[in-house]
């Protein structure tokens, strides 16, 4: 084991952090817990996680000035300073975000997302501080600030890439392309729900009087079981997290989730039902179904007295 794998296995078995970790955690919990909040720095509607993505700004604004302070001259001070501040600028929201996703983590992940933002928020007052001082001085504070911020990329690394954080968790499943027998119709009785295989990978059925859904039973989002979640309003909410996700479709109603459900065909045949991938262009006729269900309904309902 390498010198920077063992440090970060010490990081992943220190206990002691978890007395700053537990309350911090519920802090955040409780500031991200409106819906619009949520859902804006998951990146819920951008299809992936919004962090990774404000991190590239940060980190590229920061080296490009520690670039300009190596190689630029007395004639870059100004550029180095203007790349200083849009890092930090850009890192406020980066913040943010890491911090909403690391509110979903426990054990070991949460250990080194800890330390992993607190270097970082080392780094951006040094930055920060940067801008504040004569050139040399300004120059020594961000080499610091580069530093740390190289140290927390390599934390963020082993969070995403050895980890798994914030993968989605169906990336690798597929699924049966041609219909399979997964659970006989008698075990699914009308507003009940039920997980079943199909080829290694658990399916979510739900039986209502005109239909029968199939979606993964895995969340996207961390891996939760949405067997165990609550069905209303023709979505599944997963225990864990509390993603909620459309039955038609698959489709997201609500964070911290960003990757859609893989949803399924499902069909009863001679008493048993069966699952399928849907074949190309099947997914998108099953999502503009699910929206003009959602429409009818929309247009329907009564108001309530």
């Amino acid at each position: 084991m390498s010198m920077p794998h063992r440090a970060v296995h010490r990081l992943e078995n220190a206990e002691g952090l978890d007395k700053v970790a537990e309350p911090v955690s519920s802090a955040v919990q409780w500031a991200v817990r409106p819906r619009i909040v949520r859902d804006l720095l998951s990146g819920t509607k951008l299809g992936h996680p919004l962090h990774p993505a404000l991190t590239d700004a940060a980190i590229g604004a920061w080296s490009m000035a520690g670039l300009l302070d190596l190689a630029g001259g007395s004639e870059a001070e100004p550029v180095a300073d203007l790349l200083t501040a849009a890092g930090v600028a850009a890192a406020v929201p980066t913040a943010l975000t890491g911090l909403n996703d690391w509110c979903d983590t426990l054990g070991a992940e949460r250990r080194v997302g800890l330390v992993h933002a607190g270097i970082n928020t080392a780094a951006l007052a040094l930055y920060a501080a940067s801008l504040f001082t004569r050139t040399r001085k300004a120059k020594a504070l961000r080499f610091a600030g580069f530093t740390a911020m190289g140290v927390s990329a390599y934390l963020g690394g082993h969070l995403t890439f050895t980890r798994g954080l914030n993968v989605n968790r169906t990336a690798w499943q597929q699924g049966p392309d041609d219909w399979t027998p997964v659970l006989a119709a008698s075990e699914l009785a009308e507003g009940e729900h039920r997980t079943a295989d199909a080829d290694g990978v658990r399916i979510l059925l739900y039986r209502t009087a005109t239909k029968l859904h199939a979606i993964a039973a895995t969340c996207t989002h961390m891996g939760g079981p949405l067997g165990e979640g609550t069905i209303e309003n023709g979505c599944v909410t997963c225990p864990w997290h509390g993603s909620t996700f459309r039955l038609d479709d698959g489709g997201i109603e609500r964070g911290p989730a960003s990757a859609p459900q893989p949803c399924y065909e499902a069909r009863i045949q001679n008493g048993r039902i069966e699952v399928r991938v849907p074949p190309p262009g099947a997914q998108s006729d099953m999502a503009n179904e699910g929206a003009h269900r959602r429409t009818r309904h929309l247009l329907t309902r009564t108001p309530a007295s």
